[in-house]
C-alpha cells in the first residue's frame, strides 16, 4: 500500500519507510541538538514496541490480518518505537486493504509540534482533499487521492503517539470506522 505521511512520503511498516523516517528524525533532531550541545540530555525514552502490539486491532469480519509487526530502535542518540499491522478484504491487488501504524514520537517534540503546524493546511482539487479533524479530542489530518482512491488518517494522541490508518480502494468515509476499532484511551495511558 502507499503511503500519503505529511512530512515525508513513506510506509512506516517497511524497512525502508523505517529508515527513511529514522534519517528524517535524526536530521530534525540534528537541529535541536546543535542549540543544546552544552545541555544535559533530557529526552523522555520511547515504550518498548510490545507495549504497542495489542494496540493494533484484529482484522474484522471478512477480513484477514497480517501479524503485527514493530521496532524499538537506537537511531543518532534517540529511540524510536513503531508498530505496524496490515489488513485486507479478499485476494489480488483490486481488493481494499488497510495498514495502521503507531510511532512513539516522545524523543523528539519538535517533530510533533512540526508535523501538527502543518496539519493546519486544508485543501480541495479535482484530485483530492486534504483537511483537518478531531478524533475524540484528538488532532488529526485526513488527505484522500481520487485517482488511487488512497485515504490516510493522521491522529496525535496523548502529544506523544502518531497513529496513522491508511486505506486502499475504500471510501474515505471509512477512515473514521477503522479509527474506531483503535482504542484511543487505551493508547493515552500508555507511558
Amino acid at each position: 500500500m502507499k503511503s500519503t505521511a505529511l512530512v515525508v512520503r513513506q510506509k512506516f511498516g517497511s524497512v525502508t519507510g523505517v529508515g527513511l523516517f529514522a534519517l528524517i528524525f535524526v536530521l530534525i533532531s540534528g537541529t535541536w541538538w546543535m542549540y543544546a550541545q552544552n545541555e544535559p540530555i533530557l529526552v523522555p525514552d520511547v515504550i518498548d514496541y510490545q507495549k504497542l502490539l495489542p494496540i493494533l486491532p484484529d482484522a474484522p469480519q471478512g477480513w484477514t490480518a497480517d501479524k503485527p509487526d514493530g521496532s524499538t530502535e537506537d537511531v543518532g542518540g534517540f529511540r524510536i518505537t513503531n508498530v505496524h499491522r496490515d489488513y485486507r478484504k479478499g485476494v489480488g491487488d483490486k481488493g481494499p486493504t488497510a495498514a495502521i501504524s503507531i510511532l512513539d514520537s516522545v524523543a523528539n517534540p519538535d517533530y510533533v509540534t512540526a508535523t501538527t503546524a502543518a496539519w493546519n493546511n486544508n485543501s480541495e482539487t479535482s484530485e483530492g482533499y486534504s483537511k483537518s479533524v478531531t478524533i475524540d479530542g484528538n488532532p488529526g489530518f485526513e488527505a484522500f487521492e481520487k485517482e488511487s482512491k488512497h485515504a490516510t488518517l493522521w491522529v496525535m494522541i496523548a502529544n506523544r503517539y502518531f497513529l496513522q490508518i491508511e486505506l486502499q480502494n475504500q471510501d474515505p468515509k471509512e477512515l473514521q470506522e477503522w479509527v474506531k476499532r483503535v482504542d484511543l484511551k487505551k493508547l493515552a495511558a500508555i507511558k
